[in-house]
C-alpha cells in the first residue's frame, strides 16, 4: 500500500474525516481515521454499526446500515467520489470496502 493515499469521508459536501490507507487485505482496505471536529454528530450511527454487528442482530445491522449511507459519501484518493462502499469506524481505525 502506498502511505500517501487518503480517502476522504464526507457528510453533503463538509468534510468530516480522512483516513490514511495502512494495509489492503482483500476485500478491506484498512486505515487510520482522522475525524474532523464534524464527524462527532455522526460518531453514534457508525458506534450502532459496529454493535450490530459484534451482537449479530440482522435488523440491527439494517437499520444502522440505512442510517449511515444516507449520511456519508467517499472519495478515493484521486477525487472520485465511490459509488457503493461498506465503511466501519472504530475509534481511530477505520475498515472499508468499495
Amino acid at each position: 500500500m502506498n502511505a500517501d493515499r487518503v480517502w476522504q469521508v464526507h457528510h453533503r459536501s463538509e468534510l468530516v474525516g480522512q483516513i490514511d490507507e495502512r494495509e489492503f487485505d482483500f476485500p478491506w482496505i484498512r486505515g487510520r481515521f482522522r475525524p474532523e471536529p464534524a464527524f462527532q454528530p455522526l460518531r453514534p450511527i457508525f458506534t450502532a454499526w459496529t454493535e450490530a454487528l459484534n451482537s449479530g442482530d440482522g435488523e440491527a445491522m439494517r437499520q444502522a446500515h440505512e442510517a449511515i449511507y444516507p449520511a456519508v459519501t467517499m472519495t478515493d484518493p484521486d477525487g472520485r467520489e465511490v459509488p457503493w462502499f461498506i465503511l466501519v469506524i472504530e475509534g481511530d481505525e477505520a475498515r472499508f470496502r468499495c
